[in-house]
């Protein structure tokens, strides 16, 4: 039996009402237009950034918050109850955390934009806030879990990372109008590793034992593999995290190193599950993730070289850009695009009557569209950001914009969709 099949044994008994995990998918898709319009006007600061508040930061924190975050929780929110076996005791909290959210990205970006204090904190009290009750809801369901161990594994240490993480942004929050903190950069960098390789990243490696094996219909991976994969993965946050709060540069050249090797199993995992896949064409969604995972061992590269002062003056941007772009943001669009219409299949046939096929939820062009603008975004806003070229990452930032706008249609005419399947099937169950 594939983990497909058993993933979706009585799935749709603990599926959440559509509402609110596309609640959060749609604003996700909003702020991914935001995100790279933020970014064409921060175009002339976007090489030489290197913190601090204004345009480049309020674009990065559009798409790690805005997208990269609201993406992870709506869908952890509904696929961690159908993958444990454990339904959410009550609806409240998600939509809490939902009206808490969005507002909250919405204040914060502008804040930092603006260099505004007031909406800065106002909105990253929200975001804090938002995130807490993410973290008891989501814990509360991992000490439930009886299954999937591994996924488990991945997400305490992705829980455990947003306290983290959530705790250094609102102090990096606070010392930006206060300026209490001896050495801001130290702690800004943690937040960034935290975030990014730790809530994150963690959650996309573990969620990928579940997600890469159901989209491609394979067996589970080794054990064996995954648990080394894992147990690499939090010895290198550990010491990366560590070595960063207390100024030990070697102790993070050593958490790179763990790290690639802990990339390497990953990606070793990976290759066995699509080694052993029944789906033979995994289409477009697959070519981005591919793209994703030859992303992931770069950013750990580009990192490590500027611990050592290697990357020139613009390391520090192009580290983020190809971390934050590349690998996190290519890696979730590929997927999401893969979730959005198979959740809105497992909804429509909720209310009985034939469910809504993947493929007749699914406009291809505009995902086509999509791929080739981000990819080509990728390659133009680095080689800007590589030889300083404003005009480039201008191109490159436009470009990202269009592809940004072509997925935003691809999600309406899905939801569209959805929605027109849903009156069918209610109108076949009462015929």
């Amino acid at each position: 039996m594939t983990l497909a099949a058993t993933f979706l044994g009585g799935a749709r008994s603990r599926l959440l009402p559509a509402s609110i995990p596309f609640s959060f998918f749609a604003a996700a898709v909003v702020f991914h237009v935001a995100g790279w319009a933020a970014l064409v006007a921060a175009a002339p600061d976007v090489a030489g950034f290197v913190g601090g508040l204004g345009a480049p930061l309020s674009s990065l924190h559009l798409i790690t918050l805005g997208v990269l975050v609201m993406t992870a929780t709506g869908a952890a929110l509904q696929l961690l109850p159908v993958a444990t076996r454990q339904s959410l005791p009550a609806l409240w909290p998600p939509r809490l955390i939902f009206w808490l959210m969005v507002p909250g990205v919405a204040l914060m970006s502008h804040g930092m934009a603006a260099a505004a204090p007031t909406p800065l904190v106002i909105g990253g009290t929200a975001i804090v806030l938002a995130l807490a009750v993410f973290v008891v809801v989501f814990a509360d369901n991992l000490r439930r879990a009886k299954s999937l161990p591994v996924v488990t594994g991945y997400g305490w240490a992705a829980a455990v990372s947003l306290i983290v993480a959530a705790v250094l942004g609102m102090v990096l929050i606070l010392d930006s109008d206060r300026g209490f903190l001896g050495d801001r950069l130290a702690l800004a960098h943690a937040h960034v590793v935290v975030a990014a390789y730790g809530f994150m990243g963690m959650l996309a490696l573990g969620f990928s034992h579940v997600l890469m094996p159901m989209f491609a219909l394979s067996p589970a991976p080794s054990p064996r593999l995954s648990w080394s994969g894992f147990c690499a993965a939090v010895l290198a946050l550990l010491l990366a995290t560590g070595g960063l709060v207390f100024g030990f540069e070697n102790l993070v050249l050593i958490a790179s190193a763990v790290a690639l090797a802990a990339v390497v199993l990953h990606l070793l995992t990976m290759s066995q599950v699509l080694a052993t896949r029944m789906r033979k064409r995994l289409g477009l969604s697959f070519f981005l993730i591919r793209v994703a995972w030859a992303l992931l061992p770069l950013s750990l590269l580009l990192g490590a070289a500027n611990v050592l002062d290697s990357a020139g003056p613009r390391g520090p941007a192009l580290f983020g850009f190809v971390l934050i772009f590349g690998w996190l943001l290519t890696f979730l669009l590929g997927v999401l695009q893969r979730i959005l219409p198979f959740l809105a299949s497992m909804h429509g046939s909720r209310r009985g009557g034939k469910a809504p096929l993947v493929s007749e939820l699914t406009a291809e062009i505009p995902l086509k569209v999509h791929a080739a603008c981000h990819l080509g975004a990728l390659v133009l806003v680095t080689a800007g950001i590589a030889i300083d070229s404003v005009t480039l990452v201008l191109a490159g930032a436009l470009l990202g914009l269009c592809g940004a706008l072509a997925f935003a249609l691809f999600a309406l005419l899905l939801f569209m969709r959805l929605r027109g399947g849903t009156r069918n099937a209610v109108r076949e169950a009462g015929s």
